[in-house]
């Protein structure tokens, strides 16, 4: 496994992040997979030596933390593992139970710990921002939580670049923690950050932890079958992946799978790895296989004219994935 630090910090993650949205309960999404068949998941990361897991409060509602926090106890020690979690949407019916005011927040850093069994975080990352809580009000609350011990580092997750912007330089003139990482949707598919926010990320040494790096599995799959996920999965209907000069890059990819000898996936992963900016895309597996694709990727070393003909067909997309 490869080892990078994370942004400009000097802690140290794999280059695959294991994202934890998959483990929790079917009752949340019925893609989901249950506790007893998570496990061989955290086995075969640790196995690859993946010390990345990141999971979110909303996730199952709360059960993915504790599925992931039981199988990391029981497998792999505290100190050699980074551990990042989200804190943003609701966890509840009540007004108080989303978003980022300090309210919500000191709640929800306290819960997740709880859920997760650990005394802290590694990361601890704002899902989406808010715009209906002062940035100065978030912003000083997970100065707090990061003074109380209970996070190490701070993270965000897709927003408009001007918006990232103001909460680093609301942190920077208060003397407050910045964040350190930036988790947004990219991929071959859906290359819009590169506009501004990657620009940004690169210049402030933000880490990059990109999410649905397959497209939510789209970039994955070489023909119009569609896995149990993507039948039922409303939140990429609202990406709107699948035009037609998407089906034409996913072909590109194919072709150049076949001729590598490699799979889809592994194609698409390398593409991301060889972007400097990036730090460790988020890879959701349900089947194990697909662990296996995601680490083979770090072996792909893909040439200046294999980029430029991934990249060529790309077309651009209306901005998703900020709410």
């Amino acid at each position: 496994m490869q080892m990078v630090n994370l942004g400009s910090t000097g802690v140290v993650v794999s280059r695959i992040c294991l994202g934890c949205m998959t483990y929790g309960t079917p009752d949340w999404r019925d893609w989901v997979l249950d506790e007893q068949s998570s496990r061989p998941f955290f086995e075969k990361a640790l196995e690859h030596e993946i010390n990345f897991f990141d999971t979110a409060d909303m996730y199952s509602q709360g059960v993915s933390e504790e599925v992931t926090g039981r199988a990391l106890r029981d497998l792999a020690r505290r100190d050699e593992i980074v551990i990042a979690t989200k804190v943003f949407h609701p966890m509840g019916s009540s007004p108080n139970l989303r978003g980022l005011s300090r309210k919500h927040i000191m709640h929800s850093i306290d819960a997740s710990l709880k859920r997760l069994g650990t005394d802290y975080v590694d990361l601890y990352q704002i899902h989406r921002f808010d715009e209906t809580t002062p940035i100065e009000e978030t912003m000083a609350a997970l100065h707090d939580v990061v003074r109380a011990g209970k996070a190490l580092y701070l993270g965000a997750s897709s927003m408009w670049a001007w918006q990232f912007a103001k909460a680093q330089h609301v942190a920077d003139v208060n003397g407050w923690t910045k964040f350190v990482s930036m988790q947004n949707m990219y991929n071959l598919v859906y290359r819009e950050e590169e506009r501004e926010m990657l620009p940004l990320c690169a210049d402030q040494g933000v880490g990059v932890l990109p999410w649905s790096p397959l497209a939510r599995g789209f970039l994955a799959r070489t023909g119009q079958g569609k896995t149990s996920r993507s039948q039922t999965d409303e939140v990429a209907d609202l990406f709107q992946i699948g035009a037609e000069n998407d089906l034409a890059v996913r072909g590109r990819i194919t072709e150049l799978a076949s001729a590598r000898g490699v799979s889809n996936a592994q194609i698409a992963i390398a593409w991301l790895l060889a972007k400097s900016v990036v730090t460790a895309p988020i890879i959701g597996a349900s089947r194990l296989e697909h662990l296996d694709d995601a680490v083979g990727a770090l072996d792909v070393e893909l040439s200046d004219d294999e980029v430029s003909s991934l990249e060529e067909l790309y077309r651009p997309h209306a901005v998703v994935g900020h709410t």
